[in-house]
């Protein structure tokens, strides 16, 4: 999953994230299969030509597609309401002060993401957390990614 904070949300911002979903997964040992699914919501950022050629170079695909189609962005807005819910909200373990900075949101973001991809258990991936559910996918094909899988398994 890549992420990054930033004060603006345009093109080069989501750029940014896409890249570092890319290295987080080759540094994990997980190979960018054609197909991939790119999970967003449809804000301007995300379907811009530049982004969209972007996942097109990379070999991946967009998750939005149709317009007023509720389920394309699903996968997305999942993770976004886990995050608020279990990151950012006042009773969080994550919260261990006000966010006044930048890095005080870069940090809280990175212990969840941490904790998200490593050891939350996730019910859809039989109580394995991500990480653990695609090195089993991994190891045990190495052909095209499923698209019921891909969409458990968001970048």
């Amino acid at each position: 999953m890549g992420w990054h904070a930033s004060t603006v949300k345009d093109t080069p911002f989501v750029e940014v994230c896409l890249n570092m979903a890319l290295w987080c997964r080759d540094h994990a040992g997980h190979a960018v299969r054609p197909g991939l699914i790119h999970h967003s919501d449809a804000g301007s950022q995300y379907t811009s030509i530049k982004f969209t050629e972007t996942l097109a170079l990379e070999g991946l695909v967009a998750s939005i597609g149709t317009i007023g189609d509720a389920y394309d962005n699903a996968a997305a807005e999942t993770v976004m309401g886990l995050y608020k819910n279990e990151a950012v909200a006042k009773t969080s373990p994550f919260v261990t002060g006000p966010l006044k900075t930048l890095a005080d949101v870069e940090k809280l973001t990175f212990d969840w993401l941490d904790w998200y991809n490593n050891r939350r258990l996730h019910s859809a991936l039989g109580n394995m957390p991500p990480e653990e559910y695609e090195r089993n996918y991994d190891a045990e094909t190495n052909g095209p990614i499923n698209i019921e899988t891909a969409n458990k398994t968001a970048i």
